[in-house]
């Protein structure tokens, strides 16, 4: 990841982001209005992130939500030629990292069935799959896999023995 860095997404990143997304996931690109959305809850239940190269260009981008103890990677998208380098694995630490400073018992994410790069490095950064969403992803009919990683367990519910 030589020569890229991370920092917080702003809103005069929307453009830029936009156009990746658009490259990135053509079928079905999250709007301009829609990223500007989930920035708008940042900080209180969102943290989104660019990857930025040495010359300002950002080459990715990653986004999470948190609340009630839960977290989901909302998005995570690198730019092709920049595939390979790190980036995705530095863009996913940080959303892990933030999940657990927000103290998230667990994180969720869906993934295409189709997307052999990203499920693997999700399984190396400890996902399981937990579940199937079919034809999720439209108008291409592709299948979610959901995965689920845990951060912490549970606290004890309820009355136990030292509490009494």
């Amino acid at each position: 990841m030589s020569g890229v860095s991370l920092r917080a997404m702003t809103g005069a990143d929307l453009p830029a982001v936009h156009r990746l997304e658009q490259v990135l996931f053509p079928e079905d690109a999250w709007s301009e209005e829609l990223l500007r959305a989930e920035l708008a809850d940042q900080p209180r239940t969102r943290h989104y992130v660019v990857a930025e190269a040495s010359g300002g260009d950002i080459v990715g981008y990653a986004g999470l939500a948190a609340a009630g103890g839960q977290a989901d990677v909302q998005t995570i998208g690198v730019r092709d030629d920049q595939r390979g380098s790190g980036i995705g694995a530095a863009l996913l630490t940080e959303l892990l990292d933030e999940a657990a400073r927000r103290n998230s018992e667990s994180v969720f994410l869906e993934v295409r069935a189709d997307n052999d790069g990203a499920r693997r490095l999700y399984e190396r950064f400890g996902f399981d799959e937990v579940g199937v969403r079919k034809r999720y992803y439209q108008p291409s009919d592709v299948d979610a896999i959901v995965m689920c990683r845990k951060l912490r367990a549970r606290p004890p519910m309820g009355f136990n023995k030292e509490s009494m």
